[in-house]
């Protein structure tokens, strides 16, 4: 009996050391198995990623270029863009400071062109002191004082027959204008022309010179000292200047001076006003009178 249990334990312990050998085998089996399939995925991902870099390396061969010529060739591509992108702002910033300054230099002319024109005066101040007695010669050589003007309109530019451009250019304007008022509204406005050069502008010199504008122009000259009233009167500036010998020019203030049929001042005109708005300011001037 005894001899019967020993040896089924001997055929047990037979039986579990081949389950335990079976047990281990499989493990290191499965074990194998696992490891041989991730040292083939490894292989594989490798040959995969070898294959890439080869024909990328390939490709970059047979194109002759490499990784910092194709940054290069790249860099004009991203820039171009923002490089027309830059050349539109600029040119819609440029455009855009281009009708701002235009605005700017319109407003700023129109300013200067009312605050020319109107004689601002205050409440208590009246009217302005401007004019006042003066005792001239006519380009006929007859003595004429302010009471000569009495009872008409009167437009008063102060110059000099040597001038070269200005003073021709405002007598010329100053004839077209009076000749429109007249035909516009009938009434006559005296064209008169002072001059500020009394060294040489004697009466002859100015009667040849004031039958070139207007037939109706009268011209009135003086000694230094009548003359340096009279555009004191008027608050004229005057001054010699490149001065060389008898040759030289004067310079002085550009404007006209419309006075009522009493020699009172109402309004000066500059250089600004064109015929056609000194026609219609001195119609405005008298009809407001």
């Amino acid at each position: 009996m005894s001899k019967i249990k020993g040896l089924k334990a001997f055929i047990g312990l037979i039986t579990h050391g081949r389950y335990s050998q079976n047990m281990i085998l499989s493990s290191a089996n499965r074990t194998s198995s696992f490891s041989d399939q991730c040292l083939v995925r490894s292989v594989t991902t490798s040959e995969r990623t070898n294959g890439k870099i080869s024909a990328a390396v390939a490709s970059d061969e047979k194109n002759g270029t490499g990784d910092s010529d194709q940054t290069a060739s790249q860099k004009p591509v991203r820039g171009g863009p923002v490089s027309w992108l830059s050349l539109v702002l600029l040119i819609v910033t440029g455009g855009g400071l281009i009708v701002y300054y235009d605005k700017e230099k319109k407003r700023h002319i129109e300013g200067l062109k009312t605050a020319s024109s109107t004689v601002k005066q205050g409440p208590s101040v009246g009217t302005a002191a401007i004019g006042g007695p003066f005792k001239l010669v006519n380009h006929y050589g007859k003595m004429v004082t302010e009471k000569d003007f009495l009872g008409k309109w009167t437009l008063i530019y102060f110059g000099f027959t040597y001038c070269p451009d200005i003073c021709p250019d405002e007598l010329q304007k100053l004839a077209a204008a009076v000749d429109k008022i007249k035909a516009k509204t009938g009434m006559e406005v005296a064209p008169v022309f002072i001059s500020v050069d009394p060294e040489r502008d004697n009466v002859e010199q100015v009667h040849e010179y004031v039958k070139e504008f207007h037939p109706d122009l009268i011209g009135l000259t003086g000694t230094t000292d009548e003359i340096r009233q009279v555009a004191r009167a008027f608050r004229v500036y005057y001054m010699k200047t490149e001065e060389e010998g008898s040759d030289y020019l004067v310079d002085h203030s550009i404007v006209m001076y419309l006075m009522n049929p009493n020699m009172e001042f109402v309004k000066f005109f500059g250089k600004n006003y064109d015929t056609d708005a000194l026609t219609e300011g001195v119609i405005k001037e008298i009809k407001a009178s």
